[in-house]
C-alpha cells in the first residue's frame, strides 16, 4: 500500500494511476528529468524504483553535460533514494536539482546532493527521521530502533552535513524536529543555493498526502507558518499585485537585514522604528578623540617612547647573551662530568635553545663518565712525560746503589 496516496471511499470505483518514469527532454548538451512520483523499491504502479531512474539516466545522450533534475515528490524508501542519489553523483554531467513543489523525506537529501540546487519560491524541503516496520518481539523492535539511529538517520544527517558544512549533531537534531523548510530557510540553513521564479507549493503539494508523518503529541507535527495570501481582484481598478508583493517583501527583508533586524516576521512599524534609531545615532555629535581613548591607554612622548624601544632592544640582546653562557655552561659541564661525548654536543646545545629546563634535566638523569674522563686504572709498562725526558738525558739504565 502506498501511504502517500489518499485512499477512495470504500466501495468506489477508482481508475488506476500508474507511476510515471522520468520523463527526459533534452535541449543541447543539457537533459531535463522529472522526478513526480513517491521513490519505491516495486516501481511500476507504487513510485519510481532505482532501477527505473537510472535506465532513464543511462540513456541519456554521451553529450550531456548538465542534468536538471526537477523534483516534486513525497520521497519513499531510503536505500532507493540513496542509489539514486549515488547514480547522479556519479554521472559525469553536472546535476541541478529545482524543487518545485515539494522534495520531502528521500528526495530531500537526493536534491541536496546534487551540484546546486535551486528552490523555486513556495516550494519547501521536508526533513524527518527514518521511518521502519517490524514484526517481532521486544529485542527485535529495539534492534530495528537502534538501527535506525545509529545508521539510517545518521546516514541521511551526513548528507545535509556535507552540504550545508554544518555538523551531523545538528542535523539529527534537525531531523528529530520533523521541519517543513520554505525556500527561504532552506538557503538560509545552507541546504539550498538560491531561490529562484514563482510557483504555488500548496497547490504542488495537494497532490501527495503527508499527513501519515503527524504524531499526536506535537513532537512532529509538521507545524507551519500561514502562507500569506495575495490580495483578489475585486474589481476592474484592482488587479492582483502578486509580483509586486513579492518585490515589495524582498525589498523589506533587504532593509531588515541592513538594520540588523533579526526577526523575518516584524511588521512594517519594527523596521520603521529600527529607521529612525539608525538615523538619531547618525544624527548625534561626534565625540572629541581624548574621549575615545580607553580606560588603560596611556598617551606617550613619541622621544620617549622611542627611547624605551631601544632600551627594550638592548635588554633583550643582554638576555638573549646571558642565556646562551648559559646553555654553553650546561653543554660544558656534562661535556667535563662524561654525560655525553664531543661530537654531540651541538645537538645537545640545539635541544637546550628549544626547551632548557626539559634538556637540562634529562642531561642530569645521565651517569657520570659514562663517556671515559677520568683514570680508571694504570699499567707499569707505560712511562710518564717526566720518566721519558729522564731516559733522554741521563740515558735508561737502571743504576744500583
Amino acid at each position: 500500500m502506498n501511504p502517500f496516496r489518499v485512499a477512495g471511499r470504500a466501495g468506489a470505483e477508482r481508475t488506476p494511476i500508474r507511476a510515471e518514469l522520468p520523463s527526459v527532454k533534452t535541449n543541447g548538451t543539457t537533459a531535463t528529468l522529472r522526478l513526480y512520483d513517491p521513490i519505491d523499491s516495486y516501481g511500476e504502479w507504487w513510485g519510481i524504483s532505482a532501477k527505473e531512474f537510472t535506465r532513464v539516466l543511462d540513456e541519456l545522450p554521451e553529450e550531456t553535460n548538465e542534468i536538471r533534475l526537477l523534483i516534486n515528490s513525497p520521497g519513499g524508501e531510503v536505500w532507493e533514494g540513496i542509489a539514486i542519489m549515488n547514480a547522479l553523483r556519479a554521472h559525469p554531467a553536472r546535476i541541478v536539482a529545482v524543487v518545485e513543489g515539494v522534495a520531502a523525506s528521500a528526495a530531500s537529501f537526493i536534491a541536496t546532493s546534487a551540484d546546486e540546487l535551486v528552490m523555486m519560491q513556495n516550494s519547501e524541503l521536508y526533513i524527518h527521521n527514518a521511518w521502519s516496520f517490524v514484526v517481532g518481539d521486544a529485542a527485535d523492535m529495539r534492534a530495528v530502533a537502534d538501527e535506525l539511529e545509529q545508521h539510517y538517520d545518521r546516514n541521511i544527517a551526513a548528507i545535509y552535513a556535507q552540504k550545508s558544512g554544518d555538523s551531523v549533531e545538528h542535523w539529527l537534531s534537525e531531523m528529530d524536529k520533523d521541519r517543513f523548510l520554505t525556500a527561504d530557510e532552506a538557503v538560509a540553513e545552507k541546504l539550498a543555493d538560491r531561490v529562484e521564479g514563482v510557483g504555488d507549493a500548496a497547490a504542488a503539494k495537494a497532490k501527495f498526502d503527508l499527513s501519515v508523518f503527524a504524531r499526536a503529541s506535537g513532537r512532529r507535527a509538521g507545524a507551519r507558518a500561514e502562507i500569506s495570501k495575495t490580495p483578489s481582484s475585486t474589481g476592474p481598478d484592482q488587479h492582483n499585485q502578486k509580483e509586486n508583493v513579492v518585490k515589495f517583501d524582498e525589498f523589506k527583508a533587504g532593509i531588515r537585514e541592513r538594520l540588523g533586524v533579526t526577526d523575518a516576521d516584524a511588521n512594517e512599524e519594527t523596521v520603521l522604528a529600527a529607521l529612525d534609531e539608525a538615523l538619531a545615532e547618525q544624527l548625534e555629535p561626534v565625540a572629541a578623540p581624548a574621549a575615545a581613548i580607553p580606560a588603560g591607554t596611556v598617551l606617550v612622548d613619541q622621544a620617549a617612547y622611542d627611547e624605551l624601544r631601544s632600551n627594550a632592544a638592548a635588554g633583550r640582546t643582554a638576555l638573549d647573551s646571558l642565556d646562551s653562557t648559559r646553555r654553553a655552561g650546561i653543554i660544558s659541564a656534562a661535556l667535563q662530568d662524561g654525560r655525553i661525548a664531543a661530537k654531540s654536543a651541538d645537538a645537545w646545545r640545539a635541544m637546550l635553545d628549544k626547551d632548557e629546563a626539559g634538556t637540562s634535566a634529562l642531561l642530569d638523569q645521565f651517569p657520570k663518565n659514562a663517556v671515559p674522563v677520568v683514570e680508571v686504572g694504570h699499567a707499569d709498562t707505560l712511562t710518564s712525560a717526566d720518566d721519558a725526558l729522564y731516559d733522554a738525558v741521563y740515558g735508561s739504565t737502571t743504576k744500583e746503589a
